[in-house]
């Protein structure tokens, strides 16, 4: 990705041009985010049902929704009151927060600018960064217990 970024600075270099055009940079994008969730719709939804009737899935359920919901709310209405973030930058920043390529695909679908694109390419390197650093922080503590 460092080597991508790198020669896209140069743009050519000798009859090597370091850019995608525009309609297949979108192709791709839509592909990729079309296998995802084929092979999660696949994973997923096998026993759902028998999850949620018998078991803690209800529970889980509720617990997972209020992971997602509060945080989102949180940073969504600190964004947009107390630096007046617009709503489509807005988008691109919760689903780089949530590292949701879908939800990065709908705001980028209505929005008819790269504010989406641009805020969730800011925020999602730090994001999978912290998530890696966090998991390897609770491995540590919890080897020492």
């Amino acid at each position: 990705m460092l080597v991508a970024l790198i020669f896209s600075r140069f743009g050519k270099v000798g009859k090597f041009v370091f850019h995608i055009p525009a309609g297949a940079n979108l192709w791709v994008r839509e592909l990729g985010i079309v296998l995802f969730l084929a092979c999660v719709g696949l994973m997923s939804g096998g026993k759902i049902i028998e999850t949620l009737i018998h078991g803690d899935g209800l529970r889980w359920m509720f617990a997972g929704a209020l992971i997602t919901f509060v945080p989102i709310i949180v940073v969504g209405f600190g964004a947009r009151y107390f630096y007046k973030t617009n709503y489509m930058q807005l988008c691109g920043l919760l689903a780089g927060s949530m590292t949701d390529p879908p939800a990065l695909a709908f705001a980028s679908g209505i929005a008819h600018s790269e504010g989406p694109a641009i805020t969730y390419a800011t925020v999602y390197p730090l994001v999978m960064l912290l998530r890696i650093l966090t998991c390897q922080l609770f491995v540590i503590i919890l080897s020492q217990l």
